[in-house]
C-alpha cells in the first residue's frame, strides 16, 4: 500500500489506513502478497538472495597482504559428516551407565540432531540450557530444563526477576564463568543432547541429584569418548562416510602453495589420525604442502602458556629427544608453544591468517593478542542462508519490521480503539517472531540471532574474527589477492526513526514535531 503525501501523512497516517495495513499485515492469516508488493516492501538488500557459499568480512581484509595461512583440523581442514554426532551421544550414554554407574534406563534415550544449537549456555546449579543474546539477555522462549522448555515466569524469576545474566557469571575469556558454561565448538552438540536427556531422566522419575556432579560427569564421558580414541576409531575406518569435500580442501592448499603462501598446521588431535585423514583427502605427500605441522597442540594454553617445548615425532609418531632450535618443513612437532612457534618463524601480525571453527580455542587469543588475522569456519552458515533465503522468512521478516514501525508510530494514540489496535499488532508480531525463529530450529531459533538482537555467540564471532564461512572451499571462490569489505550497516542514530520507510518510500520521519517536547 502506498501512502501520498501531505500535510496529515506527513506528520502521521489516519487510523483508517492503518487498519488497512494491518489487515494486509496479517499475512499468515490472509491472502499472500504478490511479488511486485513484497518487492516494494523489501529492502533492496534484503530482495537478493545470500550466496551460501561466500565469505563475510567483519573486518577489511586484503588477502595480498596475507603470506602464511595457517588452519586447525577438525571441522576447519576437515569438514566431518553429521552422522559422527549420534556415534558421540550414545557412546557417551553408554560410558555414563557403565562406568559411571548411571541408571539403565537412560540407554533408552537416542540422539536428537534437531535439539540444540552452538553457542547456547548451560546454568549448572540451575540446569538450563538457554539462548542468550549479545547484552546477556535470556531469550524467553529457548529455556530448557532436560527436555521440557522453562516457563518465562519462572526464568525471571529463577534470575530475580530479571532475563538479565551478570556479567561476572559469562565473563569468562574462553566462556567459562563460575557457574555458566558456553557449548562453542561443534562436538558440544551430542553433550548438550546427553546433558540434556540426562536432567530428563533423573526429573522424570523423581531421582535427586548434584547439578554439579551430573553436570562433570556428563561432561566426563564425552570426553573420555576423545581421550579414548573412540571417535578417532569410528572415522578412521570408514573416512568415505565422516569426511566431507575432502577434494576441495586439497584444491584449496594447492592453489595456496602454487601461489608462494606458507602453510601451517597447528592441531589438538594426534599425528596418527591427522596423517590418516590428510592422505585421504591430499595424498601421501600431505606434508610437503606445509611448512610447520604442529599436533597435540593442547589450544588454547597453547597460544598462552610459555613453558611447554615443542618436540619432534618420528615417521612413526614415536617422540624424539632433540632440542628444538628450528622447525623443518616436512617434520611433526607436538606440543609447544606459541612465543617459541613465533620467534622459530618470525610469523608476526596481520601477514598470518589462521582459520578455526572454535571461537575460544582457534581464534580468540591470536587476534587480540598477537594481532594475527583470523577466519571462522562456521558450518552451521549454509543451513540459515539458504533459510533466510526463502520466500516464508522473507515475508515474515519484512512483516516484523513493518508491524514494528507501525507500533513505534502509533504509540502516541491513547484512545481506546488505538489500543485495541496496538494490543493486536503486539500479539501477531509476537506470532511471526515465533514462527521465523522455528524456521532454524523449534527450540532455541539461529545461531546467529534471538527475536532482534546478535545472539551472544554472534557477539563472540564478531570480535574474534575478520572472516567467517561455511568451509575453507569457499576459499575458491575468491582470487588470492581478494579485498574483503565489511558492509557498513547503519548504526541506530544513523538509521530513520523508522527503517521500513526506506522500503516504500511512502513516509516521511514520523513525529519529530510532535515528539520534539521529549528533549
Amino acid at each position: 500500500m502506498r501512502v501520498e503525501r501531505g500535510s496529515e501523512q506527513e506528520r502521521g497516517i489516519s487510523l483508517e489506513s492503518l487498519a488497512t495495513l494491518e489487515n494486509t499485515a496479517a499475512s499468515h492469516e490472509g491472502p499472500a502478497l504478490g511479488n511486485g508488493e513484497l518487492a516494494d516492501l523489501l529492502p533492496p538488500e534484503v530482495c537478493s538472495l545470500l550466496n551460501p557459499a561466500a565469505i563475510y568480512a567483519n573486518n577489511e581484509i586484503s588477502l595480498r597482504d596475507v603470506e602464511v595461512y595457517g588452519f586447525d583440523y577438525d571441522y576447519t581442514l576437515a569438514q566431518y559428516a553429521d552422522a559422527l554426532h549420534p556415534e558421540i551421544f550414545c557412546a557417551a550414554r553408554d560410558i555414563l551407565i557403565e562406568h559411571y554407574k548411571y541408571p539403565e534406563g537412560i540407554r533408552k534415550y537416542d540422539y536428537n540432531p534437531s535439539f540444540a544449537i552452538r553457542g547456547l549456555h548451560y546454568d549448572i546449579p540451575k540446569s538450563l540450557l538457554m539462548k542468550i543474546d549479545a547484552y546477556h539477555y535470556v531469550q524467553l522462549g529457548t529455556a530448557y530444563r532436560g527436555l521440557h522448555p522453562v516457563p518465562d515466569e519462572e526464568v525471571i524469576e529463577l534470575y530475580g526477576g530479571t532475563q538479565h545474566i551478570p556479567l561476572y557469571q559469562t565473563s569468562g575469556f574462553y566462556g567459562k564463568g563460575p557457574s555458566i558454561k558456553q557449548f562453542m565448538d561443534i562436538f558440544s552438540l551430542p553433550e548438550m543432547a546427553l546433558l540434556s536427556c540426562v536432567v530428563d531422566y533423573f526429573l522424570g522419575h523423581g531421582l535427586e541429584f548434584d547439578q554439579a556432579h551430573l553436570y562433570k560427569d556428563v561432561t566426563d564421558a564425552i570426553r573420555d569418548v576423545h581421550v579414548k580414541g573412540l571417535m578417532y576409531q569410528w572415522i578412521e575406518q570408514d573416512m568415505e562416510k565422516y569426511i566431507l569435500r575432502g577434494d576441495e580442501t586439497f584444491a584449496v592448499l594447492s592453489r595456496l602453495v602454487a601461489h608462494g603462501k606458507q602453510l601451517f598446521l597447528i592441531t589438538n588431535s594426534p599425528f596418527s589420525f591427522v596423517d590418516k585423514g590428510m592422505r585421504h583427502m591430499v595424498g601421501p605427500d600431505w606434508r610437503q604442502l606445509f611448512d610447520v605441522v604442529i599436533v597435540q597442540a593442547d589450544k588454547p594454553s597453547f597460544f598462552t602458556d610459555r613453558r611447554k617445548p615443542f618436540r619432534k615425532l618420528d615417521e612413526k609418531g614415536s617422540l624424539q629427544w632433540d632440542w628444538i632450535t628450528r622447525l623443518e618443513k616436512g617434520k611433526i612437532y607436538r606440543q609447544g608453544n606459541l612465543f617459541d612457534f613465533l620467534r622459530l618463524t618470525e610469523w608476526r601480525g596481520p601477514r598470518v591468517l589462521y582459520f578455526g571453527d572454535h571461537l575460544y580455542s582457534d581464534l580468540a587469543d591470536l587476534m587480540l593478542r598477537h594481532g594475527w588475522r583470523t577466519g571462522a569456519i562456521i558450518p552451521e552458515l549454509e543451513r540459515e542462508i539458504r533459510i533466510i533465503n526463502t520466500e516464508q522468512y522473507m515475508h515474515s521478516l519484512t512483516w516484523q519490521q513493518a508491524l514494528t514501525g507501525l507500533l513505534e508510530r502509533m504509540q502516541t494514540y491513547q484512545d481506546a480503539e488505538s489500543r485495541q489496535v496496538l494490543a493486536a499488532w503486539m500479539k501477531e508480531r509476537q506470532e511471526l517472531r515465533c514462527i521465523t525463529k522455528a524456521l532454524f530450529n523449534a527450540q532455541f531459533g539461529s545461531i546467529f540471532r534471538t527475536f532482534h538482537n546478535p545472539t551472544y555467540f554472534s557477539r563472540r564471532l564478531v570480535r574474534f574474527s575478520d572472516l567467517y564461512m561455511a568451509s575453507l572451499s569457499c576459499l575458491l571462490n575468491y582470487r588470492v589477492d581478494f579485498t574483503f569489505y565489511p558492509r557498513r550497516t547503519p548504526l541506530q542514530h544513523e538509521a530513520p526513526l523508522w527503517m521500513d520507510q526506506l522500503c516504500t518510500g511512502c513516509m516521511k520521519t514520523p513525529f519529530l514535531g510532535d515528539m520534539a517536547h521529549i528533549r
